[in-house]
């Protein structure tokens, strides 16, 4: 009897030694999919008149932001942040910056890459027509909407958030922005990076 529980004593202490060692998830403010989301097939066109697909999602991380070249704070503020941001991470991290830009009718393909150059020339600026932009805008979990205007200067209402797309092309984390009074909405950089690690290192593949 006495052995008999020797051996059950050992075998629970095990067990709670094993539940001890796993990980929890991720304690963050950002909006993460335990179930990432996958994208359904898409084709956009880069800044350099590249097709950009879901093959260019995979094998390592994304952080998505939309956009225009016209805009005139956050998304230049929001791309300056994630140039910070992309510099951090990629000291442990393999990431992908992409510009998604849902004006197509003025964010040509050489006027994107000039804007995104201004920032870091490997990130990807892509765009292409309304419709195949909206569905892929609607998997990530953002929106926009635009004027059917005949002006040359417009507005575009878009998301401030940031998309975390993992290696195996699906969504994982939305970074939402912080809203401030007195200030556009941008997400916190610092807050962003800690918090793609902690997600990144718990949803590895």
């Amino acid at each position: 009897m006495k052995h008999f529980l020797a051996v059950l004593m050992a075998c629970l202490s095990l067990i709670m030694i094993g539940c001890g060692s796993e990980k929890s998830a991720p304690d963050v403010s950002a909006l993460v999919y335990e179930k990432a989301k996958p994208i359904s097939p898409f084709l956009l066109t880069d800044q350099h008149g590249n097709p950009a697909d879901n093959s260019q999602l995979k094998g390592h991380w994304n952080l998505l932001f939309l956009g225009y070249t016209s805009c005139p704070d956050i998304c230049p503020m929001t791309l300056a942040k994630l140039t910070s941001v992309q510099k951090q991470l990629s000291k442990d991290y393999d990431v992908q910056v992409w510009f998604v830009a849902v004006d197509p009718k003025r964010d040509t393909t050489a006027k994107r890459k000039a804007y995104i150059d201004y920032f870091n020339t490997d990130f990807l600026a892509v765009s292409g027509s309304h419709k195949q932009l909206f569905p892929f805008v609607r998997e990530l979990g953002l929106i926009y909407a635009i004027n059917d205007s005949d002006e040359q200067e417009y507005a575009v209402d878009h998301s401030a958030s940031v998309v975390m797309v993992d290696q195996a092309g699906a969504v994982r984390a939305i970074f939402k922005p912080e809203f401030k009074q007195g200030s556009v909405p941008l997400i916190n950089a610092k807050t962003l990076t800690q918090e793609f690690k902690e997600i990144a290192d718990y949803y590895a593949l």
